[in-house]
């Protein structure tokens, strides 16, 4: 996902700093540092610290997590402002390592485990099935605006916007053309200031 994000806004990553692959560029007008640490997942947050510590970055205001999920269905998306690792590895490595929960996370969902005895860490590093594939691509759109919202300070927005599309998506596989139509109107919305208006109903 931070390699979809880093063509789409022309940002190279090919530095290798804080154990990780970093790229710096320009997003919504905003400089940012894309980070996608290169240690073991359940380590992610020694890579995470020591990027915000050479930086001088404000982990509860600046930074922007992007994980997976297996509790979620694939290419279904969930922003939250802060909370618990949810039994994720790398997730629960970043708030030891900077000594809270309270930063805004993106997860993205890759579906669960073929089968019960099936090692998870093989499963999340394998490679995607063609259809699951799709499912994401379909997705990295509204990703993008997410980011986009956030990045400007409108994670409020972000959240009441995309929690109805993520309804919208999870619903039947057809519902991806519904999504589109309720995106556009919510673009329309945005344009005016009011999202929230856009889900009243």
């Amino acid at each position: 996902v931070i390699d979809a994000i880093a063509d789409k806004y022309n940002i190279s990553m090919t530095e290798r700093k804080h154990r990780a692959f970093c790229g710096k560029g320009i997003i919504a007008g905003q400089k940012v540092l894309l980070v996608k640490p290169q240690t073991y997942m359940n380590l992610s947050g020694e890579s995470v610290r020591s990027a915000l510590d050479f930086y001088k970055v404000d982990p509860e205001s600046e930074i922007l997590v992007i994980y997976d999920d297996v509790s979620l269905g694939v290419g279904q998306l969930r922003i939250r402002k802060k909370g618990s690792a949810g039994g994720h590895n790398g997730l629960k490595s970043i708030i030891e390592h900077l000594g809270s929960d309270a930063f805004p996370r993106i997860k993205i969902g890759v579906g669960q485990k073929p089968h019960p005895d099936y090692d998870l860490a093989t499963f999340v590093l394998s490679k995607f099935p063609d259809s699951d594939l799709e499912k994401i691509s379909e997705r990295l759109s509204d990703l993008y605006d997410s980011c986009l919202l956030i990045t400007e300070g409108k994670i409020d927005q972000a959240i009441e916007a995309w929690k109805t599309l993520v309804e919208l998506y999870c619903a039947v596989d057809e519902s991806f053309e519904a999504a589109r139509a309720w995106k556009k109107i919510a673009k329309i919305y945005a344009a005016r200031g009011d999202i929230s208006q856009t889900f009243a109903a």
